[in-house]
């Protein structure tokens, strides 16, 4: 007999929660249906009660308020600053298993700390690493997360990981554009696998921008390799942080004789001054999802695409013990 499933979030992606869950509910409707059972007998699930309580000096404690006993339980939460995103998920995992649930899965659309991979300089720490084996010690049974900054990452974790790619969305949303002159640029040497896949599956051309870093956040000098003139841009990356680097790349374009400059990217951090320069750049649009909450109002260039359906349609494979790979394009 299989375990029950139950859904629970975070206090920093009620938002992301809610949609995975539709997401699932859609994703079991259509299989209700095409199975040929009555529209009466289906089970619609919601996110679970929860509560979150921070105490005057900052500690806070966070407890599932429903039995969990026996179900295979779905935490969800993406875990960008402040710190407390992540130290709430690792202690709602220890209460769904300290409640004896069968299985606890850690949803992480957006996972913190993956831009600390390795050792880029001496005594540093790998941050990523560290966060795995905190999971791996709250005794987490599986993780699934999306776009991480490095692939490497899986491989820190002793439990499986499903790895989903935003690729899923932006590819349908990029043929939609019925853009002509069309080439998929990377916005570093780093992210050039990443914009390869695109291009070669678009059938188009390519072209990397080439940085060098002044110190964290600061680009300092950047050339183009590959031609734009004449072209609709699309720069692919897996993150905008202070949007430093894609708003230069866009003007430098421009001023190169691109057409356009559009820009992808699956996790929208946007720290700092991120708003302001998308704004002032020359950039015509921004296609994110919402693994992070999007402050919309701030930019009218900024697309969100939802990322619910895709993480419900996973989620759904991942408990009834089916593939995965057949959920990916790129």
């Amino acid at each position: 007999m299989q375990s029950p499933i139950k859904f629970f979030s975070g206090s920093a992606s009620r938002y992301l929660a809610e949609e995975i869950v539709a997401g699932y509910n859609n994703k079991q409707a259509e299989m209700h249906i095409a199975a040929g059972n009555p529209k009466n007998s289906l089970i619609t699930y919601e996110v679970g009660k929860s509560s979150f309580t921070r105490f005057s000096d900052g500690e806070f404690i966070t407890s599932l308020d429903e039995t969990v006993r026996g179900c295979t339980v779905f935490l969800i939460q993406s875990t960008f600053p402040p710190v407390d995103n992540l130290f709430e998920l690792m202690l709602m995992v220890d209460a769904a298993k300290r409640a004896s649930a069968y299985k606890v899965v850690a949803v992480i659309p957006y996972f913190g700390f993956a831009r600390q991979d390795r050792k880029d300089q001496p005594r540093v720490a790998i941050g990523a690493k560290l966060i795995a084996d905190l999971l791996t010690a709250a005794k987490v049974d599986r993780v699934m997360t999306m776009d991480l900054h490095a692939d490497q990452i899986q491989g820190f974790f002793n439990v499986p990981v499903d790895h989903l790619y935003a690729s899923t969305l932006f590819v349908p949303y990029i043929k939609n554009l019925g853009l002509k002159d069309m080439v998929i640029a990377s916005p570093d040497m780093g992210g050039s696998k990443r914009a390869k896949a695109y291009s070669h599956f678009l059938g188009c051309d390519m072209a990397i921008a080439h940085k060098s870093r002044e110190k964290a956040n600061v680009v300092g000098e950047m050339m183009i390799i590959g031609e734009v003139k004449d072209k609709n841009v699309i720069i692919m990356d897996d993150m905008i942080d202070t949007a430093g680097t894609v708003t230069m790349a866009s003007d430098i374009m421009m001023e190169k004789g691109a057409k356009s400059v559009r820009v992808v990217a699956t996790h929208p951090v946007l720290s700092g001054p991120a708003y302001d320069r998308i704004n002032k750049s020359s950039i015509i649009e921004v296609v994110c999802t919402d693994t992070i909450p999007v402050k919309t109002e701030l930019s009218s260039k900024i697309k969100v695409l939802s990322i619910g359906d895709l993480f419900g349609d996973v989620i759904n494979k991942v408990y009834n013990f089916q593939s995965i790979s057949g959920s990916f394009i790129v």
